[in-house]
């Protein structure tokens, strides 16, 4: 049995794909015999986050069509809709006609157009997997080609897809996420234990304007707080730096920042925050409802339908979070939000109780489970 996913390189998209796969190897009945494939675009930590879990990695070029209007974007939309885009989708056509898999799990971003349209043409059964409440243009587009669409909220809240084809399911998370260890956490994160710890996440594209606003936050949040801050390869030096310039020497040990949280620390971070604040992509939110955990929800305002937005506002509706827009993120009103959810401890436990609610734990086996009853 041969398996296909496609997507479009992001962490969105590759971490439900490593969830599934997971969940597919567990509930077949000889795991050996079952063969996992992924083309995407060349993308270094989507090939080797892919790898590890023994999936096999096609790369493809992947040209994308830009909305926004400048001399670079125009002359850019022209080579790939020229050149990239059609080498692409031979590439793709090539590959899948060779791998002659039995299905297509589509994660969506433009990434996925090529494998998914060869696929098609090539009458490979295709499914695909919406993580927003706003579909993509992508997923929008792909839509058409699709068996079955299996969304992340309910359907009802779901505009953009024919009703009939799809299927709610949550966003695949990956199980191990949820079995953190708040001792594991002390000892991995030097915490000192004396205060209640937030957790900061900005996700791959949404760090630099939270990395700004904990830093002007500095030192003040320290009378309160100890504070677990990925900021995101990119940005790892300079926060590091300004944060040593303006953290007093008596307060460094309640900051600690990391470029990166492995799935390893991640989950034993989660476990033992008291607080989390995260942009809205649907992977963070799932995986901060997943652990039951409050949370203060800051939407990337330049996110594709501004999907974000939407995300954290159907997730506020819940009463599982709090929603603080770009435009009123203010120091002293961010600084006020977050001292008023900590002094209000019954508060915070019926933001985990009702987010663990709006988790959906099982989204990754439900799929799973799904592909391989299709396939018979």
């Amino acid at each position: 049995m041969k398996i296909l996913f496609t997507g479009g390189g992001t962490g969105g998209h590759v971490f439900p794909l490593i969830a599934i796969s997971r969940e597919l190897k567990k509930a077949y009945l000889k795991p050996e015999e079952i063969e996992l494939y992924y083309i995407g675009p060349r993308d270094e930590f989507s090939v080797l986050a892919l790898t590890q879990e023994g999936i096999n990695v096609k790369t493809v070029s992947a040209g994308k069509i830009r909305r926004y209007f400048t001399a670079l974007s125009f002359l850019q939309n022209i080579a790939d809709i020229l050149f990239r885009i059609p080498f692409g989708f031979l590439q793709a056509f090539l590959h899948i006609f060779f791998l002659a898999p039995d299905v297509i799990l589509s994660k969506g971003g433009y990434g996925s157009i090529p494998a998914v349209i060869a696929g098609w043409l090539l009458q490979v059964p295709i499914f695909i997997h919406e993580s927003d409440i706003t579909p993509g243009y992508t997923n929008r587009f792909l839509s058409r080609f699709a068996k079955e669409i299996f969304v992340s909220f309910p359907v009802k809240e779901m505009k953009s897809f024919p009703a009939k084809k799809m299927i709610s399911t949550g966003n695949p998370i990956r199980p191990e996420i949820i079995q953190g260890s708040a001792e594991e956490a002390k000892q991995i994160f030097s915490l000192t234990g004396a205060r209640p710890v937030i957790l900061v996440i900005g996700g791959s594209q949404g760090a630099k304007k939270l990395n700004e606003i904990i830093l002007q936050l500095m030192p003040d949040i320290f009378s309160d707080v100890e504070i677990i801050h990925q900021t995101g390869s990119k940005n790892f030096n300079q926060v590091s730096a300004e944060a040593n310039a303006v953290i007093p020497k008596n307060l460094k040990r309640f900051y600690h920042p990391y470029s990166f949280l492995s799935e390893v620390e991640l989950r034993h971070a989660y476990k033992v925050a008291d607080l989390i604040i995260s942009r809205a992509g649907s992977g963070s939110i799932f995986e901060i409802a997943a652990n039951a955990k409050p949370s203060i929800l800051i939407p990337l305002p330049e996110s594709a339908q501004n999907h974000q937005l939407k995300n954290a506002y159907s997730y506020a509706d819940k009463k599982a979070g709090l929603v603080i827009e770009d435009s009123n993120l203010s120091p002293n009103f961010f600084l006020g939000r977050i001292k008023y959810l900590l002094a209000n401890q019954t508060l915070l436990k019926e933001m985990g109780e009702r987010a663990k609610d709006f988790s959906r734990i099982n989204a990754a086996k439900v799929i799973a489970q799904y592909l391989l009853a299709y396939l018979g």
